[in-house]
């Protein structure tokens, strides 16, 4: 299920070699799957979704963000589990943002990822791409953060740059 995004900080992927060579370079990261990111500046973080789900919240007064990228819906915080489970991913990003200086009054969210990529699955309720999506819908509405936009669900993975610092975010469907 996709979100209109027009207008909200998600771009189409830049398919012309002119347009990529305007755009300013940023310091990149690529986030692995069961790792967070958080910063306090300009800075593009790349992730590879599948049913996975990254989670990208931002405070664009302060210019503070961060983004998660797990793996299953729920999961008990333990030290070998990592951030591979949204609950503890969402938490620690969460706890990460507020030691940087984000407000939790000036946060907004995005989803991204959450495909069903499995054939045997297609059609399906509940899949794992829909549980790894319901569960920070869940998650953020009980902490009063609004879900400003969502690139969720469908067949395909997708590749996502995003930019902590104001919120800004580009999708390629893989």
């Amino acid at each position: 299920m996709k979100t209109d995004l027009s207008g909200q900080g998600l771009e189409p992927s830049i398919g012309s070699a002119s347009a990529v060579a305007e755009a300013p370079t940023l310091p990149a990261v690529y986030l692995h799957p069961g790792q967070l990111f958080v910063a306090a500046g300009p800075v593009a973080v790349t992730t590879i979704l599948g049913s996975c789900v990254a989670v990208c919240i931002w405070d664009g007064m302060l210019g503070i963000g961060g983004i998660n990228h797990y793996l299953l819906p729920c999961g008990l915080r333990t030290a070998s589990t990592g951030l591979r489970y949204g609950n503890v991913a969402i938490e620690f990003l969460l706890e990460k943002l507020g030691r940087a200086g984000a407000r939790v009054s000036n946060l907004r969210a995005k989803l991204f990822g959450g495909a069903c990529v499995l054939d045997a699955m297609r059609g399906k309720e509940g899949h794992l791409g829909d549980k790894n999506v319901e569960m920070p819908r869940k998650t953020l509405a009980a902490v009063e953060i609004p879900i400003v936009a969502s690139d969720v669900g469908g067949p395909r993975g997708r590749k996502l740059i995003f930019h902590p610092h104001d919120g800004s975010a580009r999708v390629k469907l893989l």
